[in-house]
């Protein structure tokens, strides 16, 4: 398990990189064991899913940037929901939530890019299914669907209590397919479900490019998206945010990717990597949506 874990996020690292765009950290060899004080964590908490020996040791350690389990509660999670993870990449999430919602008995959907339209896809959902579908004992009953701009959705209409994305709108502006997604995830959702964003910011004094090339992306933007697809903006929350980014650079010069700029480009003139180092991870929007509960129907008259 562990060693599919670790070829999974080897292999997405090397492609993403190739892609240009965000890639998962080169894992250790395998996670650290977990001490006494995360083993005498009462099972079935987000805080015993972040803390997990499952995880690798470098996802572990980015949990000081990504803080999953406050952006988790924050979302009003319940261990019992069905919950759609939108293009889930190398698992970062899936290892905490998949878990979680086994010990719960709760259900995870995970939502690919479409494995027929590119190699990157297809090597993605490969090796997600080594690292985590072929591990029930641990993970529980995932079911893979699929994210894409014709693709039928995300998962059955009305069938779950949450859909989540993390750092993934930058790519669906890019494919001009955002509000697409949007309007699966309010179908896939109950009425009264959660649609949960985390999403690297953009200051809201810039002007957004629609293709979202440099990987941010306006607040005001995705509230205008979500409440177009027929969402209610519940709450923002600054469990994400970095005030140290001023996100005047494509987001992969940040940890975890640290890539340089292009060459002779503007960036390039005194590339100091260090400078992004110091940093840190994105400033990030974390936003709560909620698909509206119908009204009651008005009896006959």
């Amino acid at each position: 398990m562990k060693t599919a874990h670790l070829l999974l996020a080897t292999i997405l690292a090397g492609l993403s990189a190739a892609c240009g765009g965000e890639q998962a950290p080169a894992p250790a060899e395998g996670p650290a064991p977990v001490g006494a004080a995360a083993n005498a964590l009462q099972a079935g908490t987000l805080e015993w899913a972040a803390a997990g020996s499952w995880r690798l040791e470098k996802e572990r350690a980015r949990d000081r940037w990504r803080h999953p389990v406050e952006t988790l509660k924050f979302f009003g999670l319940k261990p019992t929901d069905t919950v759609v993870e939108i293009a889930p990449g190398g698992g970062w999430y899936t290892a905490i939530l998949a878990p979680w919602l086994k010990e719960g008995g709760g259900k995870l959907y995970a939502a690919h890019l479409d494995p027929t339209e590119s190699d990157y896809a297809r090597t993605n959902v490969d090796t997600y299914k080594a690292a985590f579908i072929a591990h029930p004992e641990t993970y529980g009953d995932i079911t893979l669907t699929t994210v894409s701009a014709t693709g039928p959705g995300l998962a059955p209409d009305g069938s779950a209590d949450a859909v989540l994305t993390f750092r993934n709108i930058h790519n669906w502006m890019n494919g001009g397919y955002a509000s697409k997604v949007f309007a699966d995830a309010y179908r896939a959702l109950k009425p009264g479900g959660v649609f949960g964003v985390e999403e690297h910011r953009l200051p809201s004094a810039s002007d957004q490019d629609p293709r979202a090339d440099n990987g941010y992306v306006l607040e005001s933007y995705v509230i205008q998206i979500a409440e177009a697809a027929g969402f209610k903006f519940e709450e923002s929350s600054s469990i994400n945010a970095n005030p140290n980014d001023t996100a005047d650079h494509p987001v992969w010069m940040l940890p975890p990717n640290l890539s340089p700029p292009e060459p002779g480009s503007k960036l390039a003139e005194g590339y100091d990597r260090a400078k992004y180092e110091a940093i840190g991870e994105s400033d990030r929007m974390t936003l709560r949506f909620r698909k509206p509960v119908a009204p009651p129907a008005t009896p006959p008259q």
